[in-house]
């Protein structure tokens, strides 16, 4: 399936979000995601977008539904959507009818604007779509203000993952159900 949507900010700005294409310039997302995990890494928590190189920035990219976002024609953010991963190390992920996000980000300058709200409501329509119950995603158990974020999104903690050497922390699972439309 695929999605573009446009949507205006409450600031007025225009924001686009569309299915990320090949010719997309790599280098500038992988410098966006630096600086949107930027005052994770100045805290000591070492997520994997703090460093990560163009080439795990493809591959992350190509490992589900992967999107950017502009905001008035200018890169503002990123979200990949991966479909159950029969392989993966986190038994939630394995469950045939849960969907999960990665390598999210918003731009520091568009963060707190409702602009990473609308993404991921888009995005979390898709999966529903998709045949998805449930959406989940991880981050750092010291993600205090991420955690919050995503639990007023109706995200709650369903346990915990291990991601050591490639993080220097523990995260914590998080998971929402997709309710069927009526």
């Amino acid at each position: 399936m695929t999605l573009s949507h446009t949507h205006t900010l409450r600031s007025g700005a225009a924001a686009w979000l569309r299915p990320w294409q090949p010719d997309d310039d790599v280098d500038a997302l992988t410098s966006l995601i630096h600086a949107a995990y930027a005052p994770h890494a100045a805290r000591g928590l070492r997520y994997w977008g703090s460093h990560q190189s163009a080439d795990d920035t493809r591959k992350r990219l190509a490992s589900g539904l992967a999107w950017g976002v502009w905001v008035n024609g200018a890169l503002a953010g990123t979200i990949t959507l991966r479909g159950p991963q029969p392989a993966s190390d986190v038994p939630l992920y394995r469950e045939s009818d849960v969907w999960s996000l990665t390598q999210f980000c918003i731009a520091p300058g568009h963060q707190g604007s409702g602009l990473g709200r609308w993404v991921h409501d888009r995005v979390a329509e898709v999966a529903r779509l998709e045949g998805a119950r449930k959406l989940a995603l991880d981050t750092s158990e010291d993600a205090h203000g991420l955690i919050s974020m995503y639990e007023a999104w109706g995200y709650g903690v369903v346990g915990h993952c291990d991601w050591r050497p490639l993080t220097n922390y523990r995260s914590v699972l998080m998971a929402k159900t997709l309710h069927p439309r009526a």
